[in-house]
């Protein structure tokens, strides 16, 4: 049925699984655990409505290869969390989505387009699907209001008062009305990235990610950063959310994604990945985490 995760298979597990002399470059911690039972989810058979479906996809910078076969889909008005060890390709995968990197192989659907496909317009895909990043990338010789502006009448092509007007409705959401005039050097980090959060917004996407929203800030300042986070995941944003913060993860997501090694590793239901996880190293990273 429409928004329900189905069990599939991850084509560059099952050819180890099955013993495959094909060749595979997935890496030896990967190899050396294999799926504990046929049907584990590894990945999953996508459904067609989904707003973003990643098949197959692969990554590889120079002689290495970051991303091997990655699978996985995110329907519309769900929010997917993606967490992993530094460096398992986390944040690879994400950049691919909106063309920040160019898949090596494989295919990401955005809605009814291939985004890989030299046909796509790059500046009308990233208009529809906002992003995150760790640092706020904001102008610093721009106020807070006028990073939000920007885009506004760069893009979209809205006026002044028009730009205005959006601009002053998204920072008032994010809490950061009172900061309109600010420079970004006035603000604290987590003003600063609420109001790069609010900058994707204004651009009416139809998708948010987020890189590690959190990361580049200070422990008191990370709550205001998730509060609006799980406020926009109950107006039913789609959201794919790589993050580190395990509690809101659990809380958040409709389905949790764990990478390893450049592969999805294992995915279900937050109940089933906190609670009854499939791998041994699934576990080993959740308890080490939490354990921080």
């Amino acid at each position: 049925m429409p928004g329900e995760y189905r069990s599939g298979v991850n084509t560059e597990l099952l050819r180890m699984q099955l013993g495959s002399k094909e060749p595979a470059d997935v890496p030896d911690k990967v190899k050396n655990n294999p799926i504990p039972a046929e049907g584990s989810p590894a990945d999953v058979a996508m459904p067609p409505d989904a707003i973003i479906r990643i098949k197959n996809l692969k990554k590889v910078f120079g002689q290495n290869t970051v991303l091997h076969d990655v699978n996985f889909y995110c329907p519309k008005g769900h929010v997917v969390s993606v967490l992993g060890p530094s460096g398992s390709g986390k944040s690879t995968m994400l950049r691919c989505i909106n063309l920040l990197e160019t898949p090596t192989a494989g295919e990401i659907w955005f809605e009814d387009q291939l985004v890989n496909s030299k046909e796509t317009d790059v500046d009308a895909l990233r208009a529809k699907i906002g992003m995150v990043f760790q640092q706020f990338n904001l102008f610093p010789h721009l106020t807070a209001l006028g990073n939000v502006e920007l885009a506004l009448k760069k893009v979209r092509k809205l006026d002044k008062e028009q730009a205005k007007a959006v601009a002053i409705e998204q920072l008032d959401k994010v809490g950061l009305l009172d900061r309109a005039d600010y420079l970004p050097a006035q603000l604290s980090g987590g003003q600063a990235q609420r109001v790069a959060i609010a900058r994707a917004l204004a651009m009416e996407p139809h998708v948010m990610l987020f890189d590690e929203a959190t990361s580049a800030l200070d422990p008191s300042l990370v709550r205001d950063v998730l509060d609006v986070m799980r406020d926009l995941a109950k107006s039913g944003m789609t959201m794919i959310v790589v993050t580190h913060e395990m509690a809101f993860a659990r809380d958040v997501s409709d389905h949790v994604v764990f990478m390893e090694g450049g592969v999805v590793f294992e995915q279900g239901t937050p109940e089933k990945i906190f609670d009854h996880p499939d791998r041994d190293r699934t576990r080993e990273f959740l308890q080490g985490m939490i354990n921080e």
